[in-house]
């Protein structure tokens, strides 16, 4: 029998890179991608577990990037995808050029939606397949000075939950929601957001976030929020008001927060 196949994107650093280590270590073959050239370097890490590693460069916010993604299966069947890109915004909304926030927008809702659309119709047409989506508790709290990236994922995790319960009749398919906090990745350097509270705090290891999103994957979970303190975190969300919220969250990103 041949490998199944899984799709890591996001896979250059971080949780993506974790997640597609374990997917390769499981026996799977990989494709992973990501929009920069260090996504070839880390596919031949993967390599070390033998099995078939592919890398694709591509901007996955655009229709045309995740198409080329897709292409790349040769039109095998993807048995496991794990929809993990995503981009930050840290700094005041009103400072931004729209082509950053445009840019995240892009990439963390609309590239990742047209992703899901396309792997689950494949998925369900054989009634077969695991999807783990990065979400993120950042979905429960304004995000004050990262601000259009908490959105998104407010987004993803209410999408997400809105498609299981769609799918919740279809066997062999689970959509599964990985919603980790700070964690200790490039994403706070690429999003600006170094020289602020949450930037310099201790976070955790993207080793341990993927492998819980990994084995509520393999349990079929529909979701699974990453940490104790993150537990608490999303727990205090629904009964904190909003406005407390948002002002907990500017005290860890607002710019220079670092130093007070």
């Amino acid at each position: 029998m041949p490998n199944k196949l899984a799709i890591i994107t996001g896979a250059s650093t971080g949780i993506g890179f974790e997640l597609a280590t374990l997917a390769a270590r499981d026996g799977y073959d990989v494709i992973v991608a990501a929009n920069e050239p260090l996504i070839d370097a880390a596919a031949r890490d993967f390599e070390q577990f033998g099995t078939e590693v592919k890398s694709v460069n591509a901007e996955l916010s655009t229709i045309d990037g995740v198409d080329a993604l897709l292409e790349a299966t040769g039109g095998r069947p993807i048995d496991l995808l794990a929809a993990n890109a995503g981009v930050g915004t840290g700094g005041p909304f009103l400072d931004q050029e729209v082509t950053k926030w445009r840019h995240a927008i892009d990439t963390n809702v609309t590239g990742t939606v047209y992703l899901l659309q396309k792997v689950l119709r494949q998925m369900i047409a054989r009634n077969e397949g695991r999807i783990l989506v990065t979400g993120s508790i950042a979905g429960y709290i304004p995000g004050s000075f990262n601000a259009v990236y908490n959105a998104t994922k407010a987004f993803v995790d209410n999408f997400t939950e809105a498609l299981r319960n769609e799918i919740k009749e279809v066997k062999g398919v689970t959509l599964t929601t990985l919603m980790p906090g700070p964690t200790e990745t490039e994403f706070f350097a690429r999003a600006d957001l170094l020289d602020t509270k949450v930037g310099q705090q201790k976070k955790a290891d993207p080793a341990k976030v993927a492998k819980d999103g990994w084995d509520a994957l393999m349990a079929g979970k529909g979701h699974v929020v990453s940490g104790l303190t993150n537990k608490l975190q999303v727990a205090g969300a629904g009964v904190l008001p909003q406005s407390t919220l948002a002002e907990m969250h500017r005290d860890l990103a607002e710019p220079g927060s670092a130093k007070s």
